[in-house]
């Protein structure tokens, strides 16, 4: 696990939430794959940011002879490509497996989330102490989030100023105030 702290670990089985979000799903089938990626892990890059998760979400080698890839986005989303032969399925059990004893360790930081509506993964991650979240359940939260976001963005909007002095705190207004009347 990084050195930076987050609220929970959350691990996504990619292709299951393609396949199973509608709008993911049409972009795959209409366009390609690789556009449906790129969608989820934007939405993933802003749900990660706000909910202050550490998101891995992966891809499965999907039939191509590749070696496991580990993408960066951001400090809160990694992208994980499988090596061949290995499913996202596998991937994300023996994270589990592993993450459970380093989470255990960290106080207060002991969260573990799976992101899949495949029932025989809900039921193996569940036993290594994760908690787990159907793709209709993360669809609805990240919705909730950026609603959520976009309201306190709009809030902060409305509330703030166009003029500096005005984002001072009350005590340093009366001083820049004083100094305008020339008085010291």
């Amino acid at each position: 696990m990084s050195t930076y702290l987050s609220q929970a670990v959350l691990l996504v089985d990619g292709y299951n939430i393609i396949g199973l979000w509608p709008r993911l799903r049409e972009q795959r089938d209409r366009d390609e794959l690789e556009t449906a990626r790129r969608e989820l892990i934007e939405v993933l890059v802003n749900y990660s940011a706000v909910q202050d998760f550490e998101a891995r979400l992966v891809f499965d080698a999907h039939y191509r002879d590749t070696p496991s890839v580990k993408e960066i986005i951001t400090k809160n989303l990694s992208v994980h490509y499988t090596d061949f032969g290995q499913t996202a399925d596998t991937y994300i059990e023996k994270s589990c497996a592993s993450l459970r004893y380093e989470l255990r360790s960290v106080k207060g930081k002991g969260r573990m989330i799976v992101a899949t509506s495949d029932r025989a993964q809900q039921l193996t991650v569940v036993g290594y102490g994760a908690e787990w979240m159907s793709a209709e359940q993360l669809a609805a939260d990240v919705e909730a989030t950026a609603r959520r976001s976009e309201r306190q963005h709009k809030s902060r909007k409305q509330n703030s100023s166009r003029f500096l002095a005005s984002s001072l705190d009350p005590e340093s207004q009366k001083r820049l105030a004083k100094l305008r009347m020339g008085l010291h």
